[in-house]
């Protein structure tokens, strides 16, 4: 016998609204920041122009992302589509690694071979490209707290930094003649970035790999299900994130008498979703009579195994 109830948190309609004003902004500030990068030989304004290119195509993912996670389920994705979005922020993670790691070889070359950078054209162009990523970077940050929106807002966090390095690179040359500030600059901005994209790689790893929510203890959700009246004990509980926003476990609940779960499974189901704010719980009630010998103690509570008698 089950007891599962699903809970769906689908995303707003709007989810992809905040990707496509962003691709429009980053496509058509690309071109000119390339541009205008090339004329005054910058290294920044290149790469940052050449990271705006590719946030174009990360938020554009994001956005196919975010009108999948939206789709309902379906016999064939009985989940829905949810973890397209993390699969979306895994892909902008290592293409930003990547990005990183192209600036990065192109900083050291440059600082090994110095050319003349036109301070005042980097400077232009690298304040009208932080207007344009701060707007774009609060439009992002008031959307869903999602990986997928998450590895979006990097990729424009990462242009935000790369505006304010060819500002910086653009008033140091204006005041100093000191060109190499300019690959330098580079260079420090890739590794907050780097930085920033191994963590969002490694928090959508997690998820695919099914591992338990961030935020979230199973030794206390399982000694919360056990510490029920009717429940005799709780084994073979496993959580796991469906997608950023939702999401599942399941657990084997042994019971003291199977008549009293209609009951039980009514106050486990509300505990679930309104303490632990898991959407997606199944559960599988036993008779107590088939309990191991082995339960003993209610403070040992481990996935996959039987938990511990009720004292």
């Amino acid at each position: 016998m089950h007891g599962h109830h699903h809970h769906h948190q689908g995303g707003s309609e709007t989810g992809a609204t905040p990707f496509v004003i962003g691709i429009i902004i980053t496509l058509c500030f690309a071109v000119v920041e390339f541009t205008f990068g090339w004329i005054a030989g910058s290294l920044a304004l290149m790469g940052d122009a050449a990271h705006m290119a590719s946030d174009s195509l990360a938020l554009t993912l994001a956005a196919g992302a975010a009108w999948l996670a939206q789709r309902p389920a379906s016999s064939r994705h009985t989940f829905g589509l949810g973890r397209a979005e993390v699969l979306a922020a895994m892909i902008n993670a290592t293409v930003m690694l990547v990005i990183v790691g192209a600036l990065g070889l192109a900083a050291v070359q440059r600082l090994m071979n110095p050319q003349p950078v036109e301070g005042n054209i980097v400077l232009v162009v690298g304040t009208i490209g932080l207007m344009l990523n701060i707007i774009l970077a609060l439009v992002l940050f008031h959307g869903e707290r999602t990986l997928n929106n998450k590895g979006a807002l990097l990729h424009v966090v990462g242009d935000l930094l790369g505006s304010v390095a060819a500002i910086s690179s653009g008033i140091i040359i204006l005041l100093t003649g000191f060109t190499p500030i300019d690959p330098i600059l580079t260079l420090f901005i890739c590794t907050l970035i780097l930085v920033a994209a191994l963590r969002l790689l490694r928090e959508s790893a997690h998820v695919v790999l099914e591992g338990v929510p961030q935020g979230m203890d199973l030794k206390q959700v399982g000694e919360a299900m056990a510490n029920d009246p009717g429940v005799h004990s709780v084994h073979d509980l496993h959580i796991w994130a469906l997608s950023s926003t939702q999401t599942a476990m399941s657990a084997h609940v042994v019971l003291h008498d199977l008549q009293d779960w209609p009951g039980v499974e009514w106050r486990l189901h509300t505990l679930l979703t309104e303490h632990f704010r898991i959407d997606h719980p199944t559960l599988q009630p036993e008779p107590a009579v088939l309990a191991t010998a082995s339960i003993k103690d209610i403070g040992k509570i481990h996935p996959g195994k039987h938990s511990p008698d009720k004292e």
